[in-house]
């Protein structure tokens, strides 16, 4: 004969999700002890209303000073950043002209200074 279905009231459910979580049962001894039918019944309550979510989370606990300066370094880690691409491309032009230049005047200019043909 089957079972009819058992609607457990939302403070019911808060109450196994809190023992669990403190550990005062397991939650096969609270699926024994409150006679808790269903397979994944109370893992579905502590997805729902545990602090499950917070597993494997990081916490940062930081003052004002230390957060103004999180933020002063990464302004000037997004400057640095930019001035360096900036750069690169200075570099890629001047490699560009001096190419040019050593094709049109067809001569070396790479060559290092002091080295003999």
């Amino acid at each position: 004969m089957a079972r009819d279905k058992i609607l457990y009231s939302s403070a019911f459910k808060r109450k196994i999700v809190s023992e669990i979580e403190r550990g005062k049962h397991s939650i096969p001894s609270a699926q024994r002890m409150y006679d808790i039918t269903g397979n994944g019944t109370i893992e579905r309550w502590i997805r729902q209303m545990g602090k499950n979510h917070l597993i494997g989370k990081v916490v940062r606990v930081e003052t004002a000073d230390e957060r103004s300066k999180l933020k002063r370094l990464e302004e000037d880690k997004r400057r640095l950043e930019s001035a360096l691409a900036s750069e690169h491309l200075r570099v890629f032009a001047l490699e560009c002209m001096i190419d040019i230049a050593s094709r049109s005047l067809d001569v070396d200019i790479k060559k290092k200074y002091g080295t003999k043909a």
